[in-house]
């Protein structure tokens, strides 16, 4: 008598085991986050991440560093093995829907955003607040010094100063050429160097410019500010979240959830987040818990 009761309980036991694991099986409440291979994007989709799981009870699926970046997620996008990743104004407008440049920022982000929704069905979020654009930079003190603070300051200064590139730069219409029409920079000296190479010739004073991203770590590391586009010459390249409508239309509380993101990273913010990451050797995943946390998330 005893050991049939031990029986129908571990025969219940083992029905409710069942019905947990098929229960668990049929949940198809996960998302997949894509990202760049790239030190910001793995930063981004970690903060993306949290938030999504820390408000919903949807569970998230990523798919760091892929290959080639935008030309393999968008597509990815296209065919629903991919939900949501971040991506930036410029390169949307630019590489995805090949238009011309658009100068102002928020006219930018008004047109790529209108148009991935008719073209692709892909929303745009509201902007994270930072832009990941071509910059040229100097030391702080050199920029103390000679008062410069805006790239027409630079042209004016120019000829006190040398410049260094990575070869292409100056073979590229919207590189050193460009910039030298729109600016009129009349540098003493113009140095080729290979990309790696170039904050260290900044931090030695082999150089005193150099053309930057505009949220790089090692602009933290030598101390550089980055000087004003004032003339709006390079693109922007402001970041958001973009998300297929129909992972939208599925799950409405990421809406919720992607606009705790709106307006919240500074240039400052996201390149002293990835200098903790390149420089610090940092784990992604703790800097972006810690920046969520110092926001009240």
């Amino acid at each position: 008598m005893i050991k049939r009761g031990f029986r129908n309980v571990g025969l219940i036991v083992i029905l409710l085991l069942l019905l947990f694991f098929s229960a668990c099986s049929q949940n198809n409440d996960t998302v997949v986050i894509a990202s760049k291979p790239m030190t910001e994007q793995y930063i981004l989709v970690e903060m993306l991440t949290q938030l999504i799981e820390d408000n919903t009870d949807i569970a998230v699926e990523q798919k760091m560093g892929i290959g080639g970046g935008t030309s393999n997620i968008h597509p990815g996008m296209l065919s629903g093995e991919i939900d949501l990743y971040p991506e930036y104004t410029g390169t949307g407008w630019l590489f995805v829907l090949k238009e011309d440049l658009i100068n102002d920022p928020q006219e930018l982000y008004q047109a790529v955003k209108n148009r991935y929704l008719e073209e692709y069905n892909i929303v745009w979020s509201a902007l994270y607040g930072f832009n990941d654009t071509f910059g040229l930079a100097v030391k702080r003190e050199l920029a103390d010094q000679l008062g410069l603070v805006t790239y027409s300051d630079l042209a004016a200064a120019s000829t006190q100063l040398s410049f260094g590139a990575e070869y292409d730069f100056y073979e590229r219409e919207d590189g050193y050429p460009g910039l030298q029409e729109t600016y009129g920079f009349d540098f003493s000296d113009t140095v080729e160097m290979d990309i790696g190479l170039k904050y260290d010739a900044i931090g030695s004073d082999q150089v005193d410019v150099i053309n930057i991203f505009s949220t790089d770590g090692r602009l933290k590391e030598y101390n550089l500010v980055v000087l004003e586009d004032d003339l709006n010459f390079f693109p922007s390249y402001y970041a958001a979240t973009l998300i297929r409508s129909e992972t939208l239309d599925k799950y409405p509380e990421l809406e919720g959830v992607l606009s705790m993101m709106d307006g919240l990273i500074s240039n400052d913010e996201m390149t002293e987040m990835n200098y903790l990451v390149e420089i610090e050797k940092m784990d992604p995943k703790e800097v972006a818990k810690e920046f969520l946390l110092s926001k009240g998330y």
